[in-house]
């Protein structure tokens, strides 16, 4: 019999998990903060092309991410029943899906410049993004893989060195951004096109680093061994999984993707008001999704050695803590707005009135959504551990899509509401998902699980903490 872990424990164990995870979260995001930063001060009109430039590259990158994002509840199922064998067959299996997904997303990406005139932006923003994502379309190849790597040792809770190995990916990005957008240190002044470099070398860079970690830090795994050789039983399991992800993953990323579109139709300085106010709310999301992927990792561990009372205490535990995280950001989106909105605008700028102006009213709007927001990627954390992926992307897809960008749009293009329409809808889609994910969780998942571990182990449901 195992004991159920106190609540005491579970605080400390998604906190020891959840902490580096949202750090290496912050960091990551903060490679694209550190380009609207530079580029801000550099060119507004270079700033808005990053902006559409990155969020097309963010959308397909997610949309290859979910079988990087399938592998941490694989491998902690496998590890919790200790099974390194399939923790490894999947790990493999999750590189050679993120490699065809990145292969697939290329010609979009390296097409981009007609894609954004065909939407509607400037022809000037849409060939600067045209141009920075001809160079940075071939840094998905390295991000996919670092990702599956990243979801691998995360389900091993060696969530330290996914923080180390982000922190070496932002020095880089930031050391090759002042070096080629502004063309210090004897480097050429590449403006937009040098952001896109540096992230290549970036993406590079990062991915070298953990596939030297995982070679001489786990030799006994053997994830690089036979690479080569397909295992169609892992890769079906692996897909399986993942594809539900993926589009999950879509159909919420390209929510925010579109309200940039749609800010483009109003202008651009909306657009850079809303790209950097996008930025911050990104910042503060990533402390979610860390603590996010700490509860597939802590769900999936639970749920492959059978302990219900683990699995639910876990999910509690996570839920309040992305709480309390939602309640601070909320005080501080509403305390310092013009403070935060400024940090990214040159003060000689002439614009920057205008900016300050609108970023502001979007940040505050923002708090609208923190905690919706939260509790729907924590709910779909805990679901994915629990391994239940087709149902959460079809929420997914009602709540942002059916519900989130029509009311967006009505609300500022035919009522007349104004930018912060865009900002309106998007808070209500996120409200809907956040009820309907964790009324999945707590209502038809939960139970469906106990009744599943009390047929396997001969417990009956609803029995106390000591469990199998």
């Amino acid at each position: 019999m195992i004991a159920a872990m106190s609540y005491r424990r579970h605080f400390g164990a998604v906190l020891t998990l959840g902490l580096p995870l949202a750090g290496s979260q912050i960091a990551q995001v903060s490679l694209s903060l550190v380009d609207a930063a530079m580029l801000g001060w550099y060119d507004t009109t270079a700033l808005a092309g990053e902006i559409i430039g990155s969020s097309l590259f963010f959308v397909l990158f997610i949309a290859g991410s979910g079988f990087s994002a399938a592998l941490a509840p694989l491998v902690a199922a496998a590890e919790g029943r200790g099974d390194t064998t399939q923790a490894r067959r999947v790990t493999r299996m999750g590189l050679w899906l993120a490699m065809l997904a990145a292969l697939v997303s290329l010609p979009v990406l390296l097409n981009a410049e007609p894609i954004f005139l065909a939407l509607g932006q400037k022809p000037e923003i849409a060939a600067a993004a045209g141009d920075y994502l001809s160079i940075l379309a071939w840094g998905l190849f390295p991000a996919h893989a670092a990702m599956a790597l990243k979801s691998y040792l995360a389900a091993l809770e060696r969530s330290r060195m996914v923080l180390i190995a982000t922190l070496v990916s932002v020095v880089v990005n930031a050391a090759g951004n002042y070096a080629l957008i502004f063309g210090h240190w004897g480097a050429p002044e590449l403006g937009i096109r040098g952001a896109a470099w540096s992230s290549l070398i970036m993406h590079f860079a990062t991915l070298a680093f953990l596939v030297a970690y995982v070679r001489h830090a786990l030799p006994g795994q053997e994830v690089f061994v036979r690479l080569w050789r397909p295992d169609w039983e892992a890769f079906g399991a692996v897909f399986r999984l993942g594809w539900p992800i993926s589009l999950t993953l879509i159909c919420e990323v390209g929510l925010f993707a579109f309200s940039s579109v749609m800010m483009g139709w109003i202008g651009e300085i909306p657009l850079v008001a809303h790209g950097i106010a996008m930025q911050i709310t990104s910042v503060t999301f990533m402390v979610h999704l860390g603590l996010s992927q700490a509860a597939t990792v802590r769900a999936g561990r639970a749920h492959g050695r059978g302990t219900m009372t683990d699995i639910r205490r876990g999910a509690v535990t996570a839920i309040i803590l992305s709480g309390i995280v939602s309640l601070l950001t909320i005080a501080v989106f509403l305390a310092w707005p013009e403070v935060l909105i400024g940090l990214f605008i040159d003060p000689a700028s002439p614009v920057r009135a205008e900016v300050l102006a609108f970023g502001t009213i979007l940040l505050a709007a923002s708090a609208l959504y923190q905690l919706t927001d939260a509790y729907q990627v924590i709910a779909l954390g805990i679901l994915r551990g629990l391994q239940d992926t087709q149902r959460p992307m079809l929420v997914a897809a009602v709540s942002y899509w059916i519900v989130g960008v029509p009311v967006a749009y009505i609300l500022t293009f035919k009522l007349g509401v104004g930018g912060v329409g865009i900002w309106f809808g998007m808070a209500c889609g996120l409200a809907m998902a956040a009820v309907w994910l964790m009324y999945r969780l707590w209502r038809q998942v939960m139970p469906r699980i106990q009744r599943e571990i009390s047929l396997q182990y001969g417990i009956k449901a609803g029995t106390a903490p000591t469990e199998v």
